[in-house]
């Protein structure tokens, strides 16, 4: 009987890091050794399951575990260390519109993210020559070849993946530029003149991972319009974890939200529902029911001359603390 397979140091150093900071029970990954590998290296090769005592990973195929599994603990590790997360309270009404927006949100949210994670892992020695052959093969198995002019129902998808792939490939982006120029011409160029705009800034902390988000956001719907497509909004559809300093928190809710009225319901169904935008930046920072009973109007006066401090803890939204 083959011997099961076991992280290397690297990666097994990136568990140890995230079990210190991990705070109910344990993170555990393991591996679905019984199929055939794919071959190809993708960013869904793995799944997360939360479980009484701890939560575990499992690699769902082994064409490059370590590579999977340390890509899973990273993002987990940025989070445990205070990177801003992502939140959908609200639907458009229709069940599969709302699934197809979340997925488009999350790999947008994903590429901000993927900055550091490859980053990280390159720092490591967990993406070698093979890994990159390996993502190139992802490639071509998630989207086709371009026809003549590239305007056809794939545009979105190849943009989401090869804006992802400029990421992971950083500075190796010419051992595949030509194949990629060759295969995807339109949504190449459009994914790389994205990559210049998001790379001007460097990601050093959780505020500027959340400029990095809400600016992805801006630029995507950008460049959906400009192919005549129409725009996601997730400024408005996704909330982004506020990232506030200690002064901004004692601040009046008036001078750091605006807070609108949505044509969107909750996820519960309820249509009487709020948004509070971000005055700077016009992200989704959260969402609120409307006040009931009478005095609606002396309500949200109130609401608004409140400390943000007060209001975030009343509504149980999670905030960074900008240090």
């Amino acid at each position: 009987m083959p011997e099961k397979f076991k992280l290397n140091q690297a990666a097994q150093s990136l568990l140890d890091a995230v079990n210190e900071l991990y705070p109910e029970g344990n993170v555990f990954v393991q591996f679905d050794e019984d199929k055939e590998p794919v071959g190809y290296v993708r960013h869904d090769q793995a799944r997360q399951t939360n479980l009484p005592g701890g939560l575990v990973i499992t690699v769902t195929d082994m064409t490059a575990p370590n590579y999977t599994a340390s890509h899973e603990l990273l993002h987990l590790l940025m989070l445990l260390r205070g990177f801003p997360q992502i939140f959908f309270q609200l639907s458009l009404g229709d069940e599969q519109l709302d699934e197809q927006m979340m997925i488009m949100s999350t790999d947008l949210y994903d590429v901000a993210m993927h900055r550091v994670v490859v980053a990280e892992q390159r720092k490591h020695n967990l993406i070698d020559d093979q890994i990159e052959a390996e993502y190139l093969k992802g490639i071509q198995a998630t989207i086709t070849k371009e026809t003549a002019g590239g305007e056809d129902d794939e545009r979105t998808l190849r943009l989401l993946t090869l804006l992802d792939a400029i990421v992971f490939y950083g500075g190796h982006l010419d051992k595949v530029r030509d194949q990629l120029e060759q295969d995807y011409p339109l949504a190449f160029a459009a994914a790389l003149k994205m990559y210049d705009q998001i790379a001007e800034r460097r990601i050093d902390s959780p505020f500027e991972m959340r400029r990095q988000i809400v600016k992805l956001y801006r630029l995507f719907d950008e460049q959906l319009l400009d192919w005549g497509l129409p725009a996601l909004h997730n400024n408005e559809f996704t909330t982004v974890s506020p990232v506030l300093s200690a002064r901004q928190l004692r601040l009046k809710v008036r001078q750091v939200f605006e807070i609108f009225h949505s044509d969107m319901k909750d996820r519960r169904g309820h249509d009487d529902i709020y948004i509070g935008l971000r005055r700077n930046d016009h992200q989704n920072s959260f969402t609120l029911r409307g006040p009931s009973g009478k005095n609606r109007s002396q309500k949200f006066v109130e609401m608004y001359d409140e400390p943000v401090e007060k209001l975030l803890e009343d509504l149980n939204v999670p905030y960074i603390v900008r240090k």
